[in-house]
């Protein structure tokens, strides 16, 4: 028997839409005002990085978004590529789940709806962005 996916309820959509707008203006306003760089212990530094001085897939993530909370898409790209890619690609995603489905997008959805696909892309990006050499040095936060 094959479960179906079911799209929320309108209500639903509505809570969840409005939380997250006001989770998003709330983060913006808290990355344009402080600065993670600035190290003011509002932002907690990296734990995986602090005891191992490699980069996990989230290092840079904080900056990024500082980044892009003061419109600098290139130096938010430098900081964590793979978290803007999937930024830019999350309204997609929201709208699928809440039942907007164009053809054009099924592709898409079906593959970042792959477990598999994230158990080879998270640690394969963080493999990567570890590596000495260019092009991965690229992928390194700076």
């Amino acid at each position: 028997m094959q479960a179906h996916a079911t799209t929320p309820s309108t209500k639903v959509v509505v809570a969840q839409a409005t939380a997250l707008a006001v989770a998003g203006v709330a983060g913006v306003l808290l990355l344009r005002v402080f600065d993670p760089v600035a190290n003011s212990g509002l932002f907690p530094q990296c734990p995986f990085h602090a005891l191992t001085g490699g980069w996990c897939i989230g290092c840079g993530m904080t900056r990024a978004l500082h980044a892009l909370a003061h419109f600098d898409l290139p130096r938010a790209f430098s900081m964590n590529p793979l978290m803007v890619l999937l930024l830019l690609l999350s309204p997609a995603m929201l709208a699928w789940y809440w039942g907007w489905r164009p053809r054009a997008l099924a592709p898409l959805m079906r593959l970042m709806g792959e477990p598999k696909f994230w158990l080879v892309l998270l640690p394969g990006y963080m493999l990567l962005r570890n590596l000495p050499w260019w092009p991965f040095t690229l992928l390194a936060p700076g």
